[in-house]
């Protein structure tokens, strides 16, 4: 598995500067040992309650691009303090990203609390997000109860239209059911080649959700 490790002090003093030579040596040596193939390597010098840091946003854009499986650290607190711990381990959870430590000499293991209050946060993120997917479902349809045909608003070859772009409706589907955003989504096709705009991720969906509606009618 790729993995990146991240190495983190919370002040440019000289003092950490072996501190972070430590935990960088110390991770090459955990990689070694669960045989990770280390894809990069990230030191940053930033207080872990600042989310808003470039090494672990890097790490995050890694995890993101599923450049990598796993991320390695000293221990739990290098990703950060509070809530930014929290936010972190919640968005490597998401994009399937394990999480290794030198304390825990493997996998991270959470505590009850921290388990339960990302717990807390997926449900929450899942019914806000049906929530906005209710939301606009309900407004196509009564855009459509009003007269609006979407299909009208296709291209259509024989009519002199734009070409309807083809697009791999299935894997949106597949995306969107793993919980990514529409965005997140059309990033990823863009990564297979496919020249899709996050615009036509959604409008393709959603497509896709009125044909599913009315067949159960």
């Amino acid at each position: 598995m790729n993995a990146v490790i991240y190495c983190r002090v919370s002040t440019e003093k000289e003092t950490q500067a072996s501190s972070i030579d430590r935990q960088e040596s110390e991770l090459r040596g955990l990689a070694e040992q669960f045989h990770f193939n280390v894809v990069e390597i990230i030191r940053e010098m930033r207080s872990g309650y600042d989310i808003e840091r470039d090494g672990i946003l890097q790490v995050l854009d890694l995890a993101k691009e599923k450049s990598v499986d796993v991320l390695l650290v000293q221990d739990e607190t290098r990703l950060g303090r509070g809530s930014a711990k929290i936010a972190i381990l919640h968005t490597l959870r998401k994009f399937g990203v394990k999480c290794y430590s030198i304390s825990e000499n493997g996998e991270i293991q959470l505590t009850e609390a921290d388990s339960m209050v990302l717990e807390i946060v997926s449900i929450v993120e899942d019914y806000q997000r049906k929530l906005h997917n209710a939301k606009i479902k309900r407004g196509m349809r009564r855009a459509v109860d009003k007269g609006y045909r979407p299909e009208k608003n296709l291209a259509n070859i024989n009519e002199g239209g734009r070409d309807r772009k083809e697009v791999p409706i299935e894997e949106i589907i597949r995306l969107r059911e793993l919980g990514l955003t529409f965005r997140e989504i059309s990033i990823t096709l863009n990564g297979l080649n496919y020249d899709i705009s996050k615009a036509t991720v959604h409008r393709r969906y959603q497509e896709f959700k009125l044909r599913e509606d009315e067949a159960k009618q």
